[in-house]
């Protein structure tokens, strides 16, 4: 690499975001500290209710992480063993492992390659008269049509149940995630749009019974103190002292995701000329709506992604891939009885996907930075590539 100076772009960053709070978060979590209500205390209530409210939704009720909100959802809504659950194979595997934790089968199914999002069509050609629920995957912060998954839902009465751990506050079609099925599973690890200072979850829904069933299942199954009525209960309650910390931060998220969406559109305008070379954003049908919570594109032509990749970590930036392996070619999901070839544009993705430094607080001229990598990458895999075809 001859681009020059050297920087350090770090993948995601949270020194910006937690310095300017950190007093404030010093302060709330000093009052639940003092009022000593670390479990279930009176923070986790008033985020519970702030959250659902945000989210277009009337109901909140905070878990211990997004698998567990997946998992304890899905049961609230009533899914049980016997049942076939829709989910896409490119996912990360919290969303299987939330299905397969209700005793149902998960039915994968394939992605559409430009977006990344669920191939509706393909999901529809998956149903049997035992299909229950699709889980609609809200990936990289874009949400899945919802005027399309309700028509589908309502032609065979599937519950809707949104894995939205990646689109807090994310909008398609005057619809928030969050807001469209029976119930959605929200995640807030560290690096999520909204993030805990470590794991926690929520499920928000309308409806209360919905909401009453995960309180219990969360509380070891129990309806009051020491009266308990799910066998399913367990032990996976959104901590207090996070609950402040996500409460203080949840102002702050509308304008986070427009400096996410601001940056996002400067990288399209950087890599628009990379296109000739194989370079590509995954797809942006949502519009503003889109959060971003990756940045991704796909790495299509002569330039290989794990010489980008490679490269760009020289030059001193921080990638990632989301995800490299999808579900059904996890060693752990073989009983599934899927193989190489179940799921072409899944494993195309996961073999071109690369996603970019995105977080609130990077500058646009470390994007740029970034981008004239990818730049001298690409370029000088297209000239060793005409030189490759003229010797030959």
């Amino acid at each position: 690499m001859t681009i020059s100076p050297p920087q350090t772009i770090p993948f995601v960053d949270l020194t910006w975001q937690h310095g300017p709070l950190q007093a404030a978060m010093q302060g709330v979590i000093n009052t639940v500290i003092t009022q000593g209500d670390f479990v279930l205390g009176q923070a986790l209530e008033e985020f519970e209710a702030n959250f659902a409210a945000a989210c277009g939704n009337r109901f909140g009720v905070g878990v211990g992480c997004g698998t567990d909100a997946i998992a304890l959802g899905l049961v609230a809504c009533g899914i049980a063993p016997g049942d076939e659950v829709i989910l896409p194979a490119n996912t990360f595997v919290a969303t299987l492992i939330g299905v397969l934790r209700t005793g149902a089968t998960p039915v994968l199914v394939d992605c559409d390659r430009t977006t990344a999002l669920i191939d509706l069509a393909a999901a529809e050609r998956a149903i049997t008269r035992r299909t229950r629920a699709i889980v609609p995957v809200h990936l990289y912060g874009q949400m899945v049509s919802p005027q399309r998954l309700l028509d589908l839902a309502n032609r065979h009465q599937l519950i809707i149940f949104e894995d939205a751990a990646q689109a807090h506050l994310a909008q398609r079609e005057g619809y928030r995630a969050g807001s469209i099925g029976l119930g959605a599973a929200f995640s807030f690890y560290p690096s999520k749009n909204l993030g805990a200072l470590g794991d926690g979850g929520m499920v928000v829904t309308a409806e209360e019974r919905v909401a009453r069933q995960v309180r219990s299942l969360r509380n070891y199954g129990a309806t009051s103190k020491y009266y308990h009525t799910e066998p399913q209960g367990t032990n996976s309650r959104l901590d207090t002292l996070q609950a402040a910390v996500l409460n203080l931060k949840l102002p702050h998220l509308a304008g986070w995701n427009q400096a996410r969406s601001a940056i996002a559109q400067h990288y399209d305008r950087r890599l628009a000329p990379l296109a000739d070379h194989g370079i590509l954003p995954i797809q942006n049908d949502a519009g503003p709506g889109h959060v971003y919570h990756l940045y991704v594109v796909r790495v299509t032509g002569p330039t290989r992604r794990a010489s980008l990749q490679a490269q760009l970590t020289a030059a001193g930036v921080q990638t990632g891939i989301h995800y490299p392996i999808p579900c059904h070619l996890q060693p752990a999901f073989r009983t599934l009885g899927h193989h190489p070839g179940s799921f072409p544009n899944a494993e195309a993705l996961s073999q071109d996907i690369l996603s970019l430094p995105m977080y609130p607080g990077i500058t646009l001229k470390q994007v740029d930075y970034v981008v004239d990598a990818m730049v001298e990458v690409a370029t000088a895999a297209a000239a060793a590539g005409v030189l490759q075809a003229v010797k030959g």
